[in-house]
């Protein structure tokens, strides 16, 4: 064995895409169970996703950032909505030079002639997923003042260089497997 395949033992690379939903979930379980199997210490996921739904999105960060598996993130496109919130369960976070990400608050359509007691519970729901992303967003990311205001009334654009600000990611680098490894499709 060569010394340079000898650097990436326990290392492997996945690729994620798509909608943040059940099916979602349910993948990344079934890959989390094969990397355990063959001892993976360290996966490089690559990420590409314009979101889905927060609940979906907070339990893939809660279960990869609690994984005895090192997770490195990489975003080679766009990571938009409660996408982000997975991305940030990266230990190490990176993304390409033309990445870009995008955040913003929850947002839910009412029932046509919904009732008011209907209403508060859509409202309800939008402001307590809001609270629990922002406080995912708050942990990692030091956002400004007017990042934050943006923020607050419409989507909040970030290029990756001014994601390196914020600490979104930890470098702008893109995701290259290293030649002879295998990229798995989650």
């Amino acid at each position: 064995m060569s010394q340079d395949q000898n650097n990436y033992d326990g290392h492997a690379w996945f690729t994620l895409s798509g909608d943040v939903n059940s099916d979602m979930v349910r993948r990344v379980f079934d890959a989390v169970a094969d990397m355990t199997e063959d001892r993976i210490t360290t996966a490089h996921i690559l990420i590409q996703s314009n979101g889905g739904y927060v609940s979906d999105g907070i339990c893939l960060y809660n279960y990869l950032s609690k994984l005895p598996i090192k997770i490195v993130t990489y975003n080679a496109g766009a990571v938009a909505s409660i996408a982000v919130i997975l991305f940030l369960a990266g230990a190490e976070r990176y993304a390409s030079d033309t990445a870009r990400f995008m955040v913003h608050k929850s947002h839910a359509s009412a029932p046509h002639g919904a009732r008011p007691d209907a209403l508060r519970i859509i409202v309800e729901g939008l402001q307590a997923d809001d609270a629990r992303t922002e406080q995912i967003l708050r942990k990692h990311v030091e956002l400004s003042e007017e990042h934050w205001r943006t923020h607050e009334y419409s989507d909040l654009h970030l290029t990756a260089g001014e994601a390196l600000k914020v600490g979104v990611i930890n470098g702008v680098e893109d995701f290259v497997p290293p030649e002879g490894q295998r990229v798995t499709n989650i």
